[in-house]
């Protein structure tokens, strides 16, 4: 789905407001009147970000980004808050809403902070692919390939691996060379770094 802006206020001059001011910047926004509204609506498929106002009727900004944890919903939430509100929009920070911007707002600070958030969600979702596109590359890999790469990644030169394994040494360079090609590296530094930036550390 196209990364949005989903804009979450129970006053209709707010939301009309806000999709106009975005609009200008050239950022795509969807309004919803109600939290349970934009609950109704929300899917695993959203992209962006969520501007939700703390105080509406029925179900509060606080409840709704509640249960869009317990959703474990992975969009950045920005709570437009009044002043009294900012304590609230603080504690919310702390379970891990992305921001709050106290109304009457600057435009310029909230569409930058909207630009930041849209911009995180980016990354998380280029960060999911590219995982879920090692994880396809490495079901590629049979168990004998999977056991040579994990003593690739330890270091040890086709001599060593072929002992530990009971294989030949032109089988482990068989096997070494296939790993390479499913994976797409050639080189054993190659490996090790593909699988590490994703992870934090080798994936095995």
């Amino acid at each position: 789905m196209t990364p949005r802006v989903y804009i979450v206020d129970d006053d209709e001059a707010i939301r009309d407001s806000l999709a106009w001011l975005l609009q200008s910047r050239g950022i795509e926004s969807v309004a919803y009147a109600s939290a349970s509204a934009f609950l109704d609506a929300c899917d695993a498929t959203f992209a962006g970000c969520i501007v939700l106002d703390v105080r509406m009727e029925e179900m509060g900004g606080c409840e709704l980004f509640e249960r869009l944890l317990e959703r474990a919903c992975p969009l950045p939430v920005i709570f437009l808050t009044g002043h009294g509100d900012v304590p609230m929009a603080v504690s919310m920070l702390k379970n891990g809403a992305f921001d709050f911007v106290e109304k009457p707002c600057n435009n310029n600070e909230l569409v930058d902070r909207v630009i930041a958030a849209l911009q995180r969600d980016a990354a998380r979702r280029q960060s999911a692919a590219s995982t879920e596109s090692l994880n396809l590359l490495l079901n590629e890999l049979s168990t004998r390939e999977r056991q040579v790469m994990e003593r690739i990644l330890a270091g040890k030169p086709n001599k060593v691996i072929a002992v530990e394994l009971h294989l030949s040494m032109r089988t482990v360079e068989v096997h070494r060379s296939s790993l390479f090609t499913k994976m797409k590296v050639r080189t054993a530094v190659e490996l090790a770094q593909t699988l590490a930036a994703l992870s934090g550390k080798p994936v095995i």
